[in-house]
């Protein structure tokens, strides 16, 4: 269709001519448009023209379809159908039913949280979809929420970074990992300053982690610089590593719930050992409908622990 004047009035030219191919009457198909005969009959003059072939037959007591009319029946339906389609999209989208949320999160520390988290959404609202990308640690994680290339990331920090808007949905305790045959294996618990000369294994300097972060302010505290031996790229690794008694490492107890734990020992960190915060965290100037349910659904998936944060709830 060249449409001689614009795409609205083809579209109303199409449900003209779709009312009389289905009434074969121009003054019902008149009346189930709500307006008159003669405006309804300049329609199919001016589509006809605009076509080329003449659509209907039409006597004073018949009015049937032309072989060209019969062809046209099927396109022009569906190009209704695909216009309802199209607004019905729209309006889902505008309403956050429909759309792609972007999720980064960092290894076996996340994944309890992912996964509560992308089951209720399926739940809810299931024509949200959730892009998943793992291995995105802290400082990734936030530079593409803040770059716009990432929407919505489970990350940890000691400071609230600028733009990003959060919330706490879990608290997580450090702790040291060794070998099972390790001189401290059968300790209680143990103090940093247990570790020194200690060989350790970290997860990489880039692109950041917290608890690598937290490794090295621990040990310079407790008065030696940790001797970093080998750095792996996923916690998986570095389980693997410490079993084989390359070295030792400090993670998160969260990081532990889906890797096994043949061959080492897990020891609770004694002394004045803060906690790590878990956080959902997003442009505080997203305005995606999209993400607003996602982080609505959140709220049941994983809710705000009880115990308080001390860097606040939400960042600036």
């Amino acid at each position: 269709m060249t449409g001689g004047k614009n795409d609205l009035m083809d579209l109303h030219q199409l449900r003209v001519f779709l009312a009389v191919a289905e009434e074969l009457h121009f003054g019902r198909a008149a009346e189930r448009l709500f307006m008159a005969q003669p405006p309804l009959s300049r329609a199919i003059q001016q589509l006809e023209k605009e076509l080329g072939a003449r659509l209907f037959d039409r006597t004073t007591r018949t009015v049937r379809l032309t072989p060209a009319g019969e062809a046209m029946v099927g396109p022009a339906r569906d190009v209704m159908e695909n216009m309802r389609t199209l607004r019905s999209a729209v309006k889902s989208a505008g309403l956050g039913l429909t759309g792609r949320v972007r999720v980064g999160y960092a290894g076996p520390s996340s994944h309890t949280l992912i996964a509560k988290l992308a089951w209720q959404v399926r739940q809810e609202r299931p024509g949200i979809e959730l892009s998943l990308q793992s291995t995105t640690y802290a400082k990734e994680a936030l530079g593409k929420v803040i770059d716009g290339s990432m929407d919505l990331a489970i990350a940890r920090w000691e400071s609230a970074p600028p733009g990003i808007a959060s919330r706490v949905v879990r608290v997580e305790r450090p702790v040291l990992v060794v070998a099972a045959a390790h001189r401290l294996a059968g300790e209680s618990s143990v103090q940093i300053a247990d570790l020194a000369g200690e060989p350790f294994i970290s997860l990489p300097a880039n692109p950041g982690s917290l608890i690598r972060d937290i490794l090295l302010r621990s040990c310079y505290e407790a008065g030696f610089a940790p001797d970093i031996v080998q750095a792996a790229p996923d916690s998986w690794t570095v389980m693997a590593l410490v079993a084989a008694g390359v070295g030792v490492t400090l993670t998160l107890d969260s990081a532990l719930e889906h890797i096994p734990q043949t061959g080492i020992v897990v020891l609770p960190i004694s002394g004045d050992f803060p906690p790590v915060y878990a956080r959902l965290a997003w442009r505080a100037s997203d305005n995606s409908p999209a993400l607003r349910e996602v982080l609505r659904v959140s709220e049941a998936a994983l809710p705000t622990p009880s115990e308080p944060d001390p860097v606040g709830q939400l960042g600036d």
